[in-house]
């Protein structure tokens, strides 16, 4: 159920603004997602889910009452930690961009060479060259999830009080939720943090006969990073591919690149409601 926020003060509205009610239907159905899968057409929802979040906060920041109310010398200490973690969230959202990016890089690498390929031979160089991209990938997220764990513990010292209660409520919940979903997204790009030594050939099956289980009962919550990097993974050490596995190895990199593409419009998209954002509150740090 979405949390009301809405609180008597003598500078905000006494009664609930339309802007207000449409923040808490945002953010019922943002919580609401986050009961779905971990897949990436689910962080891409959960993306989407977070600007209108932040496009119902920006139109409650121009609001003349709500810039009067934080624009108060007892709010600008709020008004500034916002600032602080705005950088913070949009420090995170370019390492997001950036671990895509590279790893669509090397999908279309490997692409281009597969084109070029008929099954038997294929440059296991490349596909190590793929894997070491996503070693460094995973170090970055790893270091950025780090970083969002102490952002979360910085947002509970913030002070409410009747005349802002309402605001800053609000901008502390679209901050948190920005966390939860920046956390899910790198830990879908970066999959599980330790993986088991696994038998080439018995993973590639297992992978073909998940893949028609997938489609009947699991399809939604398929990670489709963990897929290309195990079937690859499993090339390492060998001469040869078999046609079956080769064209399957495809299909997987043309699933992942469109789930990267979804993706970076989502991230690209949260980006800029940051921007938006951090300007609104600078606008009233320094009016």
């Amino acid at each position: 159920m979405a949390t009301s926020y809405h609180t008597r003060s003598n500078s905000l509205p006494s009664r609930p603004h339309p802007f207000s009610s449409d923040f808490d239907e945002n953010l019922h159905r943002l919580k609401a997602s986050e009961s779905a899968s971990t897949s990436s057409s689910s962080i891409s929802q959960r993306l989407n889910g977070l600007q209108d979040l932040y496009d119902s906060v920006d139109r409650l920041l121009q609001l003349p009452l709500s810039q009067q109310a934080l624009a108060q010398e007892l709010q600008k200490k709020n008004v500034q930690k916002f600032l602080d973690g705005s950088l913070i969230l949009l420090d995170i959202s370019s390492t997001a961009k950036d671990s895509l990016l590279q790893t669509k890089e090397c999908i279309l690498e490997l692409q281009s060479i597969l084109r070029r390929r008929r099954g038997g031979e294929f440059e296991i160089d490349e596909v190590k060259k793929y894997l070491s991209s996503r070693k460094v990938v995973k170090m970055a997220i790893h270091k950025a999830l780090k970083i969002l764990k102490g952002a979360e513990c910085s947002f509970s010292t913030l002070d409410e009080d009747l005349e802002t209660k309402a605001m800053v409520s609000m901008l502390k919940e679209t901050e948190a939720k920005t966390i939860t979903v920046l956390n899910s997204m790198l830990s879908l790009i970066s999959g599980p943090k330790a993986q088991s030594k696994i038998s080439s050939w018995s993973v590639v099956s297992k992978l073909i006969q998940s893949k028609i289980i997938a489609c009947e009962k699991e399809e939604k919550d398929v990670n489709e990073f963990d897929k290309v990097d195990a079937a690859l993974q499993s090339f390492i050490g060998l001469k040869t591919i078999k046609s079956d596995n080769f064209f399957h190895v495809q299909n997987q990199l043309k699933e992942l690149e469109s789930s990267i593409q979804d993706l970076e419009e989502g991230i690209e998209s949260l980006y800029r409601s940051l921007i938006k954002n951090r300007v609104s509150l600078l606008n009233i740090l320094n009016n």
